[in-house]
């Protein structure tokens, strides 16, 4: 497109160098303007102006302004004076001032020339509206403005001037809809993110969210509100985020929420359908395990009855080993009549202990099949086997 816009200008310089050329000066000027090679070009106008630079000749302006959008190698700051010296001359056509200004802001811009680039980016504004208002069918003229918008945001963004750079954007992008002014904007948060500087961060992704060509801006937005406090303002996002797609991710941010509010039952719902609806399954397991964690959390009971079966355990542990120390293979009949009752009577006690670890083992049973119930409806809810 700008190798198009290029050619055309340099057809419509020559076309302007053929009319009554009467003087040396309008030679060159032809001469250099009939050359094929952009380089060549750029060489003999240079010349042109060395001879002819303040002398009225009726082309230094386009000599300049050709040599600022020409091509060829040069400067920045070579590119800046043919530009400006190309403007302060004047007599340039729309088409072509519009062209220099183009590549003076961008050159500014660039060169982190705030005040240049603002500046020329508004003279861009104000000739494109100038432009459509006596063209109005002509879309290019939005193109232009939209140009000049995006370039004034890019000098507040550097400024630090976050509201206003967003702004700018929006009404760029609403002229002429290009994903690139979309990515500038997912750097400047991205930057801010990097940096914590939450609140600027937050304008960014909400302006990004309003696009509606960035939905992971919303889930960003939720995160910030998180780092900042606003945990309830972040769990509604999560939730209405969730209502319109299931995600493990999503679930799982919902379900820690809810838990940090001591909000146990619907933590542990949205916990265990993260764990069925997570890719990685290490991440699932974690989100199952700390579902069932706060599940059994709200049985008080709970860790005292581990802790019974972990003492009966023991006592059977330690009795059937007294029973392997003192009578190993022997048999009842081999024993004598003391250490059979004592065989017996340890025999009994490890009988009498397993039925208590039975009985718990049952209550936790119960617990874990209310769990089980939870899990299934939670497939269900998710549409897992």
């Amino acid at each position: 497109m700008r190798k198009t816009i290029l050619m055309m200008i340099a057809i419509a310089f020559a076309l302007s160098g053929l009319v009554q050329a009467q003087t040396d000066c309008d030679q060159l000027y032809i001469k250099a303007m009939q050359a094929n090679a952009p380089a060549e070009r750029a060489k003999l106008l240079k010349e042109f102006l060395a001879s002819c630079s303040g002398k009225g000749s009726q082309y230094e302006n386009f000599a300049n302004a050709f040599l600022c959008t020409g091509v060829f190698q040069k400067t920045d700051q070579e590119t800046l004076a043919y530009g400006e010296k190309a403007l302060a001359i004047g007599g340039l056509d729309d088409a072509i001032k519009s062209q220099v200004v183009v590549v003076l802001a961008s050159v500014s811009n660039k060169l982190n020339h705030n005040d240049k680039t603002k500046t020329y980016a508004e003279q861009l504004i104000q000739i494109g509206t100038a432009g459509k208002a006596k063209e109005p069918e002509q879309a290019n003229w939005n193109n232009l403005i939209g140009a000049g918008h995006f370039l004034v945001g890019q000098a507040q963004q550097k400024s630090n001037d976050v509201t206003g750079a967003l702004a700018s954007y929006e009404t760029a992008y609403g002229l002429i809809k290009d994903n690139q002014i979309l990515n500038e904007v997912k750097k400047m948060g991205k930057g801010f993110m990097d940096a914590k500087k939450y609140a600027e961060a937050e304008k960014v992704y909400r302006f990004l969210a309003g696009t509606g060509k960035d939905p992971d801006s919303i889930r960003i937005i939720a995160d910030i509100l998180v780092q900042s406090g606003r945990k309830g303002e972040a769990l509604q996002m999560f939730k209405d985020m969730y209502a319109k797609k299931k995600t493990g991710d999503m679930a799982n941010n919902i379900g820690i929420l809810l838990a940090q509010e001591s909000k146990t039952n619907p933590a542990v719902n949205y916990l265990l359908e993260a764990s069925l609806l997570l890719q990685n399954q290490g991440q699932a397991q974690k989100a199952r395990t700390l579902a069932e964690g706060l599940f059994m959390s709200q049985d008080k009971e709970w860790n005292n009855r581990v802790k019974a079966i972990q003492e009966s355990q023991k006592l059977i542990d330690d009795w059937t080993k007294t029973l392997n120390t003192k009578f190993g293979d022997k048999s009842e009949d081999e024993l004598t009549p003391d250490e059979r009752r004592e065989y017996r009577k340890i025999n009994e006690a490890v009988a009498k202990e397993k039925k208590v670890v039975e009985g718990i083992q049952a209550q936790q049973k119960a617990t874990m099949a209310r769990l089980e119930t939870l899990l299934a409806q939670a497939k269900q809810r998710v549409g897992a086997k």
